[in-house]
């Protein structure tokens, strides 16, 4: 399959990953490439057009698209749309995409920002932006970016993704962006409500939370959905807008203990 370069937020070229999302040719089938973040801390995988594939040993799996994905013992039950589970020494019967991600929980997850490519996030704001009306980003919040990877093409109608229609009618393209974050215990990563694609959560290591707000004010809390290894939150934040935009509520990750968390963002691919 073909393979582009495209250039990350550190202004490095980087070889893009096959994309789209389709069924492959067998010799494509369970393709393993490991993602530009992956390190001493975390191992992280993607797994393209899985068939019987078998996860060996523990691992957290995240499914990237959008049809549930199978696993092969009875009852057959699965993994969700843009979820994802802790799997062991089992396998997938097919799957367009996948994530695997493996870690210590016993061992402290702290150093990862010393890794290649991790940077403090208001380092890499040459200016705070607005989080919607409200305050610039704190840029000393100690919140770390790992590199950022992409991993495919989906085609998806996005209202039917988000709930907002009860039939798919109007696909659109999506390219998919992942990364990790990582911050210490008791970080409030910053309340906000801006972003311009769709994006879900999962945890790899630690406690924490993603939170919801009425306001840009933390006694504004109103949902609090706790975080552990494994678990993604179980809908996007957001709506799609009827020009296109998304809008999401007042939100932000708290990290309870120090925390990895993964972010797989779908950008709308214009036409």
């Amino acid at each position: 399959m073909a393979r582009s370069t495209y250039t990350n937020w550190q202004g490095k070229q980087t070889v893009n990953h096959p994309a789209p999302l389709v069924r492959a040719t067998a010799e494509d089938r369970n393709a393993e490439t490991p993602l530009n973040f992956t390190g001493r801390h975390v191992e992280a995988t993607l797994v393209r057009n899985a068939d019987n594939y078998f996860v060996r040993g523990s691992a957290i799996v995240v499914n990237l698209g959008v049809d549930a994905v199978h696993i092969a013992q009875e009852p057959r039950k699965g993994i969700p749309p843009l979820s994802s589970t802790i799997l062991r020494e089992c396998t997938v019967e097919q799957a367009d995409a996948l994530v695997l991600l493996r870690t210590d929980d016993d061992v402290p997850v702290a150093p990862i920002v010393d890794e290649p490519g991790w940077r403090l996030l208001g380092d890499l704001l040459a200016q705070a932006p607005q989080q919607g009306e409200g305050t610039s980003f704190p840029r000393d919040t100690p919140l770390w970016r790992s590199p950022q990877d992409d991993a495919g093409t989906i085609s998806f109608d996005p209202a039917y993704v988000l709930k907002q229609t009860q039939l798919p009618e109007r696909e659109q393209q999506f390219q998919i962006k992942v990364n990790l974050w990582f911050a210490p215990a008791g970080t409030d990563c910053a309340i906000h409500d801006r972003h311009d694609f769709i994006e879900v959560h999962t945890q790899v290591h630690g406690l924490g939370s993603m939170q919801k707000f009425s306001a840009q004010d933390h006694a504004a809390l109103y949902e609090d959905l706790r975080m552990s290894p494994g678990y993604t939150t179980p809908d996007p934040f957001c709506v799609q807008e009827s020009d296109g935009s998304y809008r999401y509520p007042w939100h932000q990750y708290r990290a309870d203990t120090d925390c990895v968390w993964l972010a797989v963002e779908y950008h709308a691919i214009a036409r």
